[in-house]
């Protein structure tokens, strides 16, 4: 095994699967359609997060108000005979405190769907269930730089990257929003994209940005057709080691 490899050696790890039901303690707007919902209850004790872009799968009431999830079995998840599955969507642990037993989750409203839905009427008291991580794909801390590029469903995970990362490491950041309304205050700079009003693109900036020097980790987050572009973009064109870039699919596009 190189130097390099030993050096750079990404792993995953699997936890033990959990399914939880939370009550929601506190409710932050951080901007006009991102909102900061912190969860707890005696279920969350344990939680484990170990990758900034870990994801858990997060179950909404049904209509009768009722928390419906899965008993996980050999054969895969099942549900109570009888009873309407709880609707699930993927989410990012944005901030486990664990001395605080509470777990903070950013949703970005955007009109539809049950997460949205449930995250703009959401308030202090409701239930939230809550499933895994099943698993960590955990990036060392050693390359040199580290490149995240997303857009505003990458930001909790951004978010975390920056807050974890040695502070001595250079980080280059690129995200683009809706409008400028929709920055956040990060823990470093963050270049900052209106999608369809910045001139660079987010896509041309990093066409155009120079590479790092030094070893560099490439980890992007978008819709799915335009995050395998970006990957397609990084690895084929740009020549960038196909193991030193992340690229992730976080929401499709109709």
């Amino acid at each position: 095994m190189s130097d390099i490899t030993e050096r750079h050696a990404i792993t995953r790890v699997r936890h033990e699967l959990k399914m939880r039901k939370l009550s929601v303690s506190r409710v932050q707007n951080l901007t006009p359609h991102m909102v900061r919902v912190t969860v707890t209850g005696p279920d969350l004790e344990g939680f484990v997060t170990a990758s900034p872009d870990d994801h858990v799968k997060l179950f909404f009431p049904v209509d009768d108000g009722a928390i419906n999830t899965p008993t996980m079995t050999p054969e895969g998840p099942v549900f109570a005979e009888g009873v309407t599955p709880s609707p699930a969507r993927d989410y990012t642990p944005r901030r486990y405190n664990a001395a605080h037993n509470e777990l903070d989750i950013d949703f970005v409203l955007h009109g539809e769907g049950p997460a949205s839905t449930w995250a703009e009427r959401v308030k202090v008291g409701d239930t939230l269930g809550v499933g895994g991580p099943r698993g960590s794909m955990i990036v060392p801390h050693d390359f040199d730089h580290y490149v995240l590029v997303g857009d505003e469903t990458a930001l909790p995970a951004i978010g975390r990257w920056l807050e974890e990362l040695p502070a001595s490491t250079p980080v280059t950041v690129l995200v683009e929003i809706a409008s400028n309304e929709e920055k956040q205050i990060l823990s470093r700079d963050v270049h900052w994209f209106v999608r369809d009003r910045s001139l660079p693109s987010l896509d041309d900036t990093l066409a155009a940005l120079p590479i790092p020097r030094g070893d560099t980790f490439w980890w992007v987050a978008t819709e799915s057709k335009r995050a395998r572009a970006l990957r397609t973009l990084l690895v084929e064109t740009r020549g960038i080691d196909k193991d030193w870039v992340k690229a992730t699919g976080y929401w499709q596009a109709d």
